[in-house]
């Protein structure tokens, strides 16, 4: 006779369900990461005018949230950091789809 607590405990993903499915098939799969510090939008001329050293006033604040893309759908906003002499980013929120 099973334990009743056994019985009922959920099984873990794919076992138990008929699928068989594991996260594991997914590993190697590559995606697209982009991280966008800001936008502007300027003239074709005024692009062709840059210089070395030319400052793009983008549309963020310091210090305010970057947006994080995997394959061209926004999934988090974070943070820029810096570790010894690498720029990396820090996911601060993690977006929910919207509901279909």
């Amino acid at each position: 006779m099973a334990n009743e607590d056994t019985a009922t405990a959920p099984k873990p993903f794919g076992e138990g369900d008929g699928t068989n499915v594991t996260l594991e098939a997914v590993y190697d799969i590559p995606v697209q990461i982009s991280v966008v510090l800001g936008r502007t939008s300027m003239q074709v001329s005024q692009l062709l005018k840059l210089g070395r050293g030319a400052v793009i006033e983008l549309d963020r604040k310091v210090g305010e949230a970057i947006d994080i893309y995997v394959n061209n759908r926004l999934i988090a906003r974070g943070e820029v950091v810096v570790i010894e002499d690498r720029i990396g980013v820090t996911m601060t929120e993690i977006i929910k789809p919207d509901k279909v």
